[in-house]
């Protein structure tokens, strides 16, 4: 399948790079997991939509496939379409080369962003798009583009490992605080999303220390689980804090919450970085 798309798209004007993203160029993915492929192109010559719409018209199951334009899903995911091929999902992302660069030059110097994006409840970091480049597996790059962004995305920056782990360390208490007033009024939505915020912010940590790039907040506090540097039992404690959470039991999911918050805190200091 990966195949046929590529060979579809390799003759669409504009189309600087094509890359498998997600669990699926991870080496991650499951039986379900659908497939992830990035567009690449240069700002001063993006992709040809027509050409593109109709590259893809005889590879989808559904005639009415459309992929989007430039920029249509927002700034940070700004676009693709979701087609079914072959009876598989397959997720056509774009991504602005130009821009792609200007993130990974800043997450160089430990500088990134958080910012408002459908889709990722926690945020959209920037440093998604340094971590797409870092784990994805070329499948057309005739420029070299994805191989020269690639050797600046490892090792793993200390100055972005550190910004990060102060920048979520810090958050994961805040979070916390801000679930515990809820919870004096009883207000389960807001509880509810703190919580995810504090837990989303812990995977952040976690990430950072072990030297991984966390490009998708799914999942990302169940992967954390099992890396060298992490919290013992954050799997279950995480599951516990829901459960207490959709029983009402408050008090006991932020206790559980300051408990991780704690532990957090300790392997922070133990690696002689800050929070």
């Amino acid at each position: 399948m990966l195949t046929r798309v590529v060979d579809a798209l390799r003759p669409v004007p504009g189309l600087t790079a094509l890359v498998l993203g997600g669990s699926r160029g991870r080496g991650t993915a499951g039986p379900a997991s659908d497939y992830d492929i990035g567009l690449y192109y240069e700002p001063d010559a993006p992709i040809d939509l027509v050409a593109l719409q109709a590259a893809i018209a005889p590879l989808v199951d559904a005639p009415s496939s459309t992929v989007t334009r430039i920029g249509e899903w927002g700034p940070w995911i700004n676009g693709g379409g979701w087609l079914t091929i072959a009876g598989t999902e397959v997720d056509l992302l774009y991504r602005d080369l130009g821009r792609v660069r200007e993130v990974i030059a800043e997450a160089r110097q430990g500088r990134f962003s958080m910012n408002y994006q459908p889709g990722h409840p926690h945020g959209f970091c920037s440093v998604i798009w340094m971590g797409e480049v870092a784990t994805c597996r070329p499948l057309l790059d005739p420029f070299g583009r994805i191989a020269e962004l690639k050797g600046e995305t490892w090792p793993f920056p200390e100055a972005l490992r550190d910004a990060l782990i102060a920048r979520f360390g810090w958050e994961v208490g805040f979070a916390i605080e801000n679930a515990g007033l809820a919870a004096r009024r009883a207000e389960q939505t807001h509880i509810a999303g703190c919580a995810y915020r504090a837990l989303c912010c812990v995977a952040q940590v976690l990430f950072a220390l072990n030297g991984r790039y966390l490009i998708n907040e799914k999942g990302a506090v169940a992967e954390a689980a099992t890396y060298p540097i992490t919290i013992e039992g954050l799997a279950n404690t995480q599951a516990e804090i829901w459960r207490d959470i959709g029983n009402a039991d408050h008090e006991s999911a932020l206790r559980r919450l300051h408990g991780l918050s704690d532990a957090l805190r300790a392997i922070v200091e133990r690696a002689g970085a800050k929070v």
